[in-house]
């Protein structure tokens, strides 16, 4: 489940909640696609608010993992999952079929983030909302340089999808203008904009472990999130977009 109280949630979980309640209020239960959705960390807690989820992932432990945890939350009525190409979503899912789609973490791993993008805005009936969750490279620069790995923070810098070398689990990361020129491209009407893990990545691990510390923690993410000064800096950028 998500945990809504979260620090590294706290930013995504209200904006997203608040997107969704506006469409239901005009359309009731909505029909959502989580593209690379794995073992339903979004997609189960989602079908717990009464609306239809399928995840497309292409590891089949993940949707046999996502098939279990559903059942745990008994909304296994609600969730679908189907293996299959997370970022060739039009090749198994039709088109305008979708009131939401969450690309979370997806655009960074892809071979195409503007062709993954398209194609999932392609599932969006109109009027639909698009959920995007992308790495920042404003802050691994940050994260490198603090840390003393100065010739990496260079590298996430300089070069051209932001990584810091052939080590780099991440192949790439965008600023908010690139996510707004991917959003523009797929035909898609960009809209708020925030910072998900400003600080949680910063502070020390220990803090995470106690719930007090946490929870205040997560309350002070969600004050920060939309705070342009923070925002960018924050190891995720959470944008919605949406359908006209």
């Amino acid at each position: 489940m998500v945990d809504r109280l979260s620090p590294r949630r706290a930013a995504v979980w209200p904006a997203l909640r608040d997107a969704l309640d506006a469409l239901s209020g005009d359309r009731g239960a909505l029909s959502i696609l989580d593209a690379g959705g794995g073992t339903g960390g979004f997609a189960v807690p989602l079908a717990g608010l009464g609306h239809s989820v399928t995840v497309v992932d292409p590891n089949p432990d993940s949707l046999a993992a996502l098939e279990r945890r559903a059942a745990e939350a008994q909304v296994s009525a609600l969730v679908r999952g189907v293996q299959g190409d997370a970022a060739g979503v039009s090749e198994v899912v039709d088109a305008a079929s979708y009131d939401a789609v969450l690309c979370h973490s997806l655009l960074e791993v892809v071979d195409d983030p503007a062709g993954a993008l398209t194609g999932l805005a392609r599932a969006l009936r109109p009027g639909g909302v698009a959920s995007i969750l992308a790495a920042n490279r404003t802050a691994a620069v940050l994260a490198r340089a603090v840390s003393g790995r100065l010739a990496d923070a260079v590298a996430v810098l300089t070069d051209p999808d932001g990584r810091a070398g052939e080590h780099d689990a991440v192949r790439r990361r965008f600023v908010l203008s690139d996510l707004l020129a991917l959003v523009d491209a797929a035909g898609l009407r960009a809209g708020p904009a925030h910072g998900v893990r400003v600080f949680t990545d910063l502070v020390p691990g220990a803090l995470l472990d106690d719930p007090q510390a946490a929870a205040a923690l997560a309350e002070l993410e969600r004050r920060v999130a939309d705070t342009p000064a923070f925002r960018d800096i924050a190891t995720q950028l959470h944008l919605l977009a949406f359908a006209d």
